[in-house]
């Protein structure tokens, strides 16, 4: 599911809570070791979200918080921020080549680079909470 979350409503925040589960305590972010990527360069996606990118003519990142439930991949565009809500369940990881990840759900797609090892890991972290969850 694809939201714009520039603003606070409560109506939005409530389904994104519904869909991946509410955000960790302090407590569960300290056990899990970190709940949010680092900045993470988008090298490709489908359709709808290219088409959202290339309003603003900016390089084009985005960043990755886990959730109970799922992930949540938010990027800007204009002065607008976007939410990619992306339950466990419908949630599909892939590493291509050396330095790309691709997340999939439904009709969209994003295709990462991925330098650092701590990026590496975190995406090991997504993979070992979706297969638990």
């Amino acid at each position: 599911m694809l939201k714009n979350v520039s603003y606070n409503d409560d109506k939005t925040i409530n389904e994104i809570d519904d869909f991946v589960g509410k955000p960790f305590s302090i407590f569960e972010r300290l056990k899990i070791g970190g709940i949010g990527s680092s900045k993470l360069l988008i090298t490709k996606t489908d359709s709808i979200i290219s088409n959202l990118l290339e309003l603003d003519h900016n390089i084009n990142y985005c960043n990755i918080e886990i959730r109970p439930k799922g992930i949540i991949l938010r990027f800007r565009s204009l002065l607008e921020t976007y939410a990619l809500i992306i339950p466990y369940y419908k949630l599909k990881l892939f590493k291509g080549k050396s330095n790309e990840y691709s997340v999939y759900i439904d009709k969209y797609f994003v295709k990462l680079h991925v330098g650092k090892k701590s990026e590496h890991n975190f995406f090991k972290k997504i993979s070992s909470l979706r297969i638990s969850n």
